[in-house]
């Protein structure tokens, strides 16, 4: 256990699995919308790592992006399909990170249910554009920190923490297995 964790005076860990992990990534990506996905082998500048958003978590807690075919991160990914995806929901809590294994497909009917009007930005021929393809990330294992009771209680927690000169917060963190 952490040092900081030892001057807890509640439980601030909770170790999630199953349908709890799932429920728990699904209510932080839809607060955080978007994230950082990495690749092993980085063939571009950016050195594996590339904001994404997030097109759907389902209920098997498999989350959904679309990607060009020609981009790096999709030759990245026929080299080696793990990926580490890296989520902040709000600027003091809502930190999330998840190893998973993607798959690349050209899932016509998967694109039509993913897809949104904003996305002609990158596929300027719109949803029938051949370049698009379909990221399905299943998550294996992840880690998480967040507030158990939001950011007003934990707000409070810490000012009160501060003026008594305890270790107060409303913080809560564990792993995720799936």
């Amino acid at each position: 256990m952490d040092s900081i964790n030892r001057n807890q005076p509640e439980e601030n860990r909770r170790d999630l699995s199953g349908a709890d992990a799932i429920e728990r990534i699904k209510d932080m990506i839809e607060d955080a919308d978007t994230c950082f996905l990495c690749t092993g082998g980085s063939l571009g500048p950016s050195r594996g790592v590339r904001p994404m958003s997030v097109r759907e978590v389902d209920d098997n807690g498999t989350i959904w992006f679309l990607s060009s075919v020609d981009s790096h991160k999709n030759h990245e990914l026929e080299t080696n399909p793990m990926v580490k995806l890296m989520f902040q929901a709000d600027k003091h809590a809502g930190f999330l990170e998840i190893d998973g294994h993607a798959e690349i497909s050209q899932d016509k009917a998967r694109i039509k249910q993913l897809w949104d009007s904003h996305l002609k930005v990158w596929f300027t021929e719109g949803e029938d554009d051949p370049r698009i393809t379909v990221l399905k990330v299943t998550p294996k294992i992840g880690y998480y920190w967040d507030n158990k009771h939001g950011q007003l209680v934990a707000g409070a927690k810490m000012a009160v923490g501060a003026v008594i000169g305890k270790t107060l917060d409303d913080s809560i963190e564990g792993t995720l297995t799936f």
